[in-house]
């Protein structure tokens, strides 16, 4: 009784674990699509209420490192229960950073004057937005289902993303050659494109934590990545 008590008990942490992630990944998709839109339409409200809603993905992501923590000292799970709480951790991490990311997004929208506002920039980025967020939706899915081939399909997507944001930022190059006035406004689409590149990435990486979680081992191939120009390589971490 005492072990079926302990079971039951390690059941319920875990499910509070997975709901607390999936309220997490909803916030987190939420600010993808906020973050371009606020962008795209110069809203600085918006941009700021991404820049604001961050907080609660922080708070989540403390609340699952507290609980993880917690579980692992009171019920000592081991092999493939000890993988599900690493996991639920290791995804949370992720998460944590895509909502930096698309806080970073918002923070530049009252930084941009420029009047340039070219449609093929714009629908290039739109495209690249909505592919990485159906990307992050999916591996979501796929973490809650521990499907693995799903998770897979994800983790090969990624080089389509880095094929689009190369595009975009040879297209970005061109305009600024063509007039320096379109500086300001190219350099701060190429952060945000490149930002959005990288939660491509923190995509990839949930889909290599599920693989672990189900599998117990680690993608040992190399992750499929776009032929990215240097510049868009060089970009710092902001």
């Amino acid at each position: 009784m005492a072990f079926e008590h302990t079971t039951k008990a390690f059941d319920v942490d875990l499910q509070e674990l997975t709901r607390l992630v999936a309220e997490m990944g909803g916030l987190a998709e939420r600010q993808i699509v906020d973050s371009v839109d606020s962008l795209i339409r110069r809203d600085v409200a918006l941009g700021t209420r991404v820049v604001a809603a961050d907080l609660e993905i922080d708070r989540l992501q403390h609340r699952i490192e507290e609980l993880a923590v917690l579980t692992i000292a009171r019920r000592q799970p081991m092999a493939v229960d000890l993988r599900e709480i690493v996991g639920a951790l290791r995804v949370a991490t992720d998460l944590e950073r895509i909502g930096d990311l698309a806080k970073n997004i918002g923070k530049r929208i009252s930084a941009i004057d420029s009047d340039f506002h070219p449609l093929k920039l714009i629908r290039g980025l739109e495209h690249m937005t909505d592919l990485v967020q159906s990307q992050v939706k999916a591996v979501l899915d796929a973490y809650a289902a521990h499907d693995v081939p799903a998770a897979m399909t994800v983790w090969k997507g990624d080089e389509e993303v880095d094929a689009i944001c190369t595009s975009l930022f040879r297209e970005l190059l061109t305009y600024m050659m063509e007039d320096p006035r379109n500086i300001g406004f190219c350099i701060h689409l190429m952060f945000c494109a490149k930002n959005i590149e990288r939660i491509g990435d923190h995509a990839t990486n949930i889909a290599e934590t599920v693989l672990y979680m189900v599998e117990g081992q680690q993608m040992l191939d190399q992750r499929p990545k776009g032929d990215m120009t240097n510049f868009a390589t060089a970009l710092p971490r902001n």
